[in-house]
């Protein structure tokens, strides 16, 4: 099962929203999290990998959004940071099971279809949109 990468990458792309101009740390980012400061820092290196958050190093530095955030889908941000489909993997079954041997081709179909309706409706969502529920 997927961890809650996807929650914390659109909590922080959320906070700057929200925070829009302001250089963000990644101490202040973490409290709002509640998650340590390292995990949040690579998170954050992680979204500027897809210039979704820029940063400015050094004393009086943090972190911006890269792009708007009517840029920025919810779809994106969800192909950025989930390894694995929504239902999570297959297992390693008994090749020698009448079931076994053929259920991962099966699961595949299932988790590629309902990443394609997950993707689907949070791909009508930018994180401007989401980031109005705060105001």
């Amino acid at each position: 099962m997927n961890n809650g990468r996807f929650a914390t990458a659109l909590h922080i792309l959320t906070l700057l929203t929200y925070k829009k101009g302001e250089l963000l740390s990644s101490e202040f980012i973490a409290n709002s999290i509640n998650l340590n400061p390292v995990i949040v820092r690579k998170q954050i290196a992680d979204l500027r990998k897809f210039g979704f958050i820029d940063g400015k190093e050094g004393k009086g530095g943090g972190y911006s959004l890269g792009k708007p955030a009517s840029k920025i889908l919810l779809s994106d941000v969800y192909r950025a940071v989930i390894e694995t489909p929504v239902l999570g993997r297959s297992n390693d079954p008994n090749p020698d099971c009448p079931v076994g041997k053929e259920i991962n081709s099966h699961l595949n179909d299932l988790f590629i279809k309902a990443d394609e309706a997950l993707l689907k409706q949070i791909g009508k969502i930018s994180v401007a949109e989401f980031a109005k529920k705060f105001e």
